[in-house]
């Protein structure tokens, strides 16, 4: 039996790193579990977000994963290493490839970085930016309205641009930033929105998209990559009520397909 890759979120926000795992893995079988009814993670004590992740790994742990993703940012600022140092698979975090993406990027290393009020808190993205290239200047915003917004399905319209407007005036004072980094998985759902309000002078880094590639560079690592031509049958779960979740992943694939789960007792 193929083994799978384990992809955790906070909610629906890791189906944008789903779907690029789908992109550029086609080959690879994925079973993912959003905890929507927990969600969203940024406002919550680190204890807490420690004890929902253990939860989620547990949980796949008992279908064989064969790597782990964190496809939450607080999640990784606050278990990334843990997990890396309790689990006997390869895991990985999305805040380092969307911190190299934009030292990539970036032509004058001012670089901003929006998220939750937990991952911002961490400073994990600004840690990581200049562990790398210690000149950057970082500017982070933390937008704690953006989360429970994609949740509820507003992705678009009025409503939608008026609450980024809102919330990225801080940025918008910084004339000389280059290179925004959506700091969390649900953003690039509404990742239009904030480059119509930051201009196109601005590069906007997905981390979901980066996740994924180094996620085929691990799996090449490990000799873990899949091999046959049979496709895939992944396997989506929530948490929560499946009406949301199933509205935004038809928007992300086109198609639904998740069924609901406890996980709250599934402790180690």
């Amino acid at each position: 039996m193929q083994r799978a890759i384990g992809v955790i979120d906070s909610g629906v926000g890791g189906l944008t790193v789903a779907y690029e795992l789908m992109r550029q893995l086609p080959k690879e079988k994925l079973i993912y579990i959003g905890d929507t009814k927990r969600c969203p993670y940024g406002p919550r004590s680190e204890q807490e977000v420690r004890a929902f992740t253990w939860e989620m790994v547990s949980f796949l742990l008992e279908k064989n994963i064969k790597l782990l993703v964190i496809a939450c940012n607080t999640a990784t600022a606050f278990t990334l290493k843990e997990l890396q140092d309790k689990l006997d698979i390869p895991v990985l975090g999305v805040i380092q490839p969307g911190a190299r993406a934009a030292i990539k990027w970036t032509k004058n290393n001012q670089v901003g970085v929006i998220g939750t009020e937990g991952t911002i808190r961490s400073n994990a993205y600004k840690d990581a930016l200049e562990s790398i290239n210690p000149a950057i200047t970082v500017d982070s915003l933390a937008c704690p309205m953006f989360v429970p917004m994609v949740e509820q399905g507003i992705m678009f319209g009025e409503k939608a641009e008026s609450v980024v407007k809102e919330a990225l005036k801080p940025l918008k004072n910084n004339k000389i930033m280059d290179t925004l980094i959506l700091g969390c998985t649900h953003y690039p759902l509404i990742k239009n929105t904030i480059q119509k309000e930051m201009g196109a002078n601005i590069t906007i880094i997905s981390s979901s998209e980066e996740t994924a590639r180094e996620t085929s560079a691990l799996l090449s690592m490990h000799h873990l990559l899949a091999n046959g031509n049979k496709k895939p049958t992944h396997e989506f779960y929530t948490t929560g009520e499946l009406k949301i979740f199933s509205k935004i992943s038809e928007t992300i694939f086109k198609k639904s397909n998740f069924k609901r789960v406890r996980i709250e007792k599934a402790m180690i």
